[in-house]
């Protein structure tokens, strides 16, 4: 830990050349003569819910180019605020019920809450809340004991990160331990507060390193505190406050961004291993065409293939990856291996590393460019180790300098070429950068530094110093997602760019739209926690999440583990297999492949059969995340915060055993070998809560606001239960092409047909009154990029003993999905023997059975179109 050199100005005054009355805001300066530099202070209402506070001296200036840009002020804040001042504070009062405090007597002390509330939801500590800290800053603030903390970005399970403490930094940790390892890949200081009275976070947009205490320091002084510690530059923090966790996830796109979309074809299975790029014999491309031989052999559907880096590697001595080459003896014609690919109807995910080793053919052309960092002691470039070749092995180079000119031209132009020779979206990976020093400099000469945000009225520091301590490292992953997104627009403009990124920061996932948690290691233990990391990407602005199914590195997983991992991985946004498996060759390892044990292909096929069905409903919650930020994978006390049982519960607040996947479907897992039950919570949002169904045998209705043991035999499912009242559409247990996809070189079969699984209360639990449930989900050609062009659909149904009436709308003034002309098939749960009725004129078929044995009926909704709605 850096030596600590805190200093705490005790006395402040109102600074009247920056303060005006015409905004909801205050600013102060410090006015001790023998502070060791003048102190200044800022808090003010930038947006409903929203303030900003920056805390700064001449050698501390705000972030120089900080992850989220500064938001414009609400034009009706001064207005619909209230403000009061006494001489040593000022509170704002909000219109929508908001009250916040700055009292200056001493250091500046910031309180938020809600009107009427006993305690505030954000309370700064007395006498030590905004320190000075060496080149650094740091900011104390109380810790409520009980409270549910959550966020950082990615941080070992469980998902509650009260009374401990963290690195907000980012490294390769290769088989890390879910439950232990610190730091992970992410750096997004974003730490939330959620209690059943209210939800407040803090968002720091310093790309700088830094660390949290949540908690688990204090002493007999100051009490119990939270910290936060900034290795470099001053303080510039959003907090924003909300009565739910939705709440607070939609304040914080305001700042970051809405999470973008993502291809159709995406969601469906995403297979991949690190060995097959890596053969020489048989050569890589051929063993490839072998893999998409056997999935048809074996009858999977597969959409995607992450190609690892081994396409890169050299032919020669040393064989180093060399991003933007390509091994020909490996593939001696990447055109003709990507079409032959697409033919397969798979598309390709490509591997590239930000970084160059001195063997690459390019280093010293990019070295006399200025692309790499510059050693300021040797005022030549910065040299590093950095993973070359196996586990553990390295060769010397530099990291890419995205800060210059020179450095992002030859990623974007690389970028481009890869997706003109074939390879369909970029995988931005090993971009934590790794770099040894802070005081290694950057170019800043590409035109995005004219859009750093520098507040002249506070420091120029910023503007100046180019050092990577300031900057931040993480910077750097930002820009690299920026500049693979851009390139694959240039290249493609009328498809949504697909970047998946390792590393990331709140700025990144402007630009990539899908992340995963890395090189997991195979356990039951690690199956169990990558839940927790999951819930808290989603909360984060990052919807589009998930794991390597299986485990990247260690042991291959037993028939029993691997089986219950696919079922528990595709109930989640991203579902991929994916690994590497040191193995004797430290070079190659091993794969992962699901007709690896011939046991259980029936059961893997059916649960890949199962994905495909899904895709409707997950990308429907994917759309959803791009309208409202609102992750598909959700804590099971989203949207129930008046269970007190999900405040109280250790398990609950854990967040590693269930979650909710949408509006409808609670998923829980079985994490232990042998076991063939799991305990469940099924929460209540309301005394007249209908409930639950079991959608697995024994297909029984269970209450809300009880735990549950739910059997689940390890080779016919986890448990899955659905809501009362909710609806999941599905679509065909294989793959289709998208609507948008202008070229169908597989001759995947059209997406015109659409089922939704309803679940009524059984008629044995039937409700006094005859409720009624609605639901929307929405659609879209599946690839265009932005603007949005999306179908809202809309049912509503409700059962009586006979029958369950139901009523369907769409609106598509946007766009017409395909399946509409062939109607809406209506699925009932197993056992449900009523019949479907329309409350409207539109025709109702029932049609046969499916192969579980429910009953179906066909709703016709062609007729009657009129403005988009029917």
């Amino acid at each position: 830990m850096a030596q600590q050199q805190e200093y705490v100005a005790a006395k402040y005054e109102v600074d009247s050349t920056l303060s005006s009355s015409k905004k909801p805001s205050i600013y102060l300066k410090s006015a001790e003569e023998s502070a060791p530099q003048p102190t200044s202070f800022s808090f003010e209402a930038v947006r409903p819910g929203i303030f900003r506070t920056t805390f700064t001296t001449p050698s501390h200036p705000v972030p120089p180019f900080p992850s989220v840009k500064r938001p414009e002020l609400d034009p009706t804040l001064a207005s619909t605020t209230e403000i009061s001042s006494t001489p040593t504070s000022t509170t704002f009062k909000c219109a929508n019920g908001v009250e916040a405090t700055v009292d200056y007597a001493g250091t500046p002390l910031v309180s938020i809450g809600f009107a009427g509330q006993k305690e505030p939801l954000h309370r700064d500590l007395p006498f030590r809340s905004y320190a000075l800290d060496g080149p650094g800053i740091a900011h104390y603030t109380r810790y409520y004991r009980g409270s549910l903390h959550i966020g950082l970005g990615e941080k070992a399970a469980p998902m509650d990160l009260s009374n401990r403490h963290f690195t907000l930094s980012a490294t390769d940790c290769f088989g890390y331990d879910v439950h232990r390892t610190d730091p992970m890949y992410k750096h997004i200081p974003l730490l939330i507060r959620a209690t059943p009275d209210g939800v407040v976070a803090t968002f720091s947009t310093a790309h700088a390193r830094g660390y949290y205490s949540v908690g688990s320091e204090m002493d007999g002084m100051w009490g119990f505190f939270k910290v936060y510690r900034q290795a470099h530059g001053g303080l510039e923090q959003y907090t924003m406050i909300g009565r739910t966790l939705q709440e607070i996830v939609a304040l914080f796109a305001q700042l970051n961004g809405l999470p973008l979309m993502v291809p159709r074809w995406a969601f469906g299975y995403l297979a991949g291993g690190m060995k097959y790029s890596m053969l020489d014999t048989p050569r890589a491309s051929d063993a490839l065409m072998e893999f998409a031989d056997k999935l048809k052999k074996y009858d999977m559907p597969c959409s995607g293939f992450q190609m690892s880096s081994g396409y890169t590697v050299a032919e020669q001595e040393p064989k180093t990856r060399n991003v933007f080459t390509w091994n020909r003896h490996r593939f001696p014609d990447p055109k003709g291996f990507c079409d032959e690919f697409h033919r397969r109807g798979i598309r390709i995910i490509a591997n590239i590393k930000p970084y160059i080793l001195a063997s690459h053919p390019q280093y010293q052309s990019l070295v006399k460019a200025g692309a790499l960092f510059t050693n300021p002691k040797t005022r030549k470039t910065g040299i590093a180790r950095l993973w070359s070749a196996g586990g553990g092995e390295s060769g010397e180079g530099g990291h890419i300098d995205f800060s210059s000119q020179a450095g992002y031209d030859f990623w974007f132009n690389g970028v481009e070429e890869l997706r003109k020779t074939g390879m369909d979206c970029m995988w931005n990976d090993n971009n934590e950068y790794l770099v040894p020093s802070d005081d290694w400099q950057l170019a800043l000469d590409h035109p995005a530094f004219a859009e750093a945000v520098v507040d002249d009225s506070i420091s120029t520091v910023g503007s100046k110093d180019r050092s990577i301590g300031l900057w931040g490292r993480a910077l750097n992953t930002e820009l690299m997602g920026r500049a693979s997104h851009d390139a694959l627009l240039v290249a493609k403009p009328h498809e949504r760019p697909f970047v998946l990124t390792r590393s990331a920061t709140a700025g990144t996932m402007r630009y990539a739209c899908s992340s995963w948690s890395g090189d997991n290691i195979t356990s039951w233990d690690g199956m169990r926690g990558a839940n927790a990391l999951s819930l808290t990407a989603g909360i984060c602005g990052m919807p589009c999440y998930g794991h390597d199914i299986g485990g990247f590195e260690g042991p291959q997983p037993s028939p029993e583990l691997l089986l219950r991992w696919v079922q528990l991985g595709i109930h989640s946004p991203r579902f991929a297999i994916n690994c590497f498996k040191t193995g004797s060759d430290n070079s190659i390892g091993d794969v992962i492949e699901p007709w690896m044990y011939p046991e259980i292909i029936p059961e893997l096929r059916a649960a890949l059969q199962r994905r495909y069905e899904l895709i409707p409903y997950v990308y429907s919650g994917m759309l959803e995340s791009h309208l409202t930020a609102t992750p598909t994978q959700r804590w099971v006390g989203w949207g129930y915060e008046t269970d007190a049982e999900v405040w109280s519960s250790r398990v609950l607040k854990d967040g590693e055993t269930q979650y909710w996947l949408g509006n409808s479907l609670l998923v829980a897992g079985v994490y232990e070998s042998g076991e063939d039950t799991a305990k469940v919570y099924l929460p209540k949002k309301s005394p007249s809560d209908p409930g639950f169904l079991n959608t697995n045998a024994p297909y029984q209705f269970l209450p809300a606001g009880q735990w549950h043991n739910i059997v689940s035999p390890w080779k016919q499912s986890i448990p899955i239960l659905a809501r009362i009242g909710g609806v999941v559409p599905v679509g065909l247990p294989q793959q289709t092409v998208a609507p948008g996809d202008i070229t169908n070189e597989a001759i995947l079969p059209s997406d015109t047909w659409r089922g939704v699984e309803i679940f009524p209360a059984p008629p044995s639990h039937q409700p006094a009154s005859n409720s009624s449930f609605t639901e929307t989900w929405f659609d879209d050609d599946g690839i265009s990029p932005p603007p949005a062009r999306i179908a809202k659909l809309t049912l509503t149904y409700s059962a009586s003993a006979q029958d369950v009436k139901v009523s369907f709308t769409a609106d598509t003034n946007a766009f017409t999905p395909p399946w509409l002309s062939n109607g809406l098939t209506i699925i009932l749960p197993v056992g449900d023997e009523r019949v479907v009725v329309a409350t409207d004129s539109a025709s109702v078929k029932e049609c046969e059975r499916d192969s579980r044995g429910r009953r179906r009926f066909v709703l016709g909704v062609s007729e009657g179109l009129t403005n988009g709605v029917h």
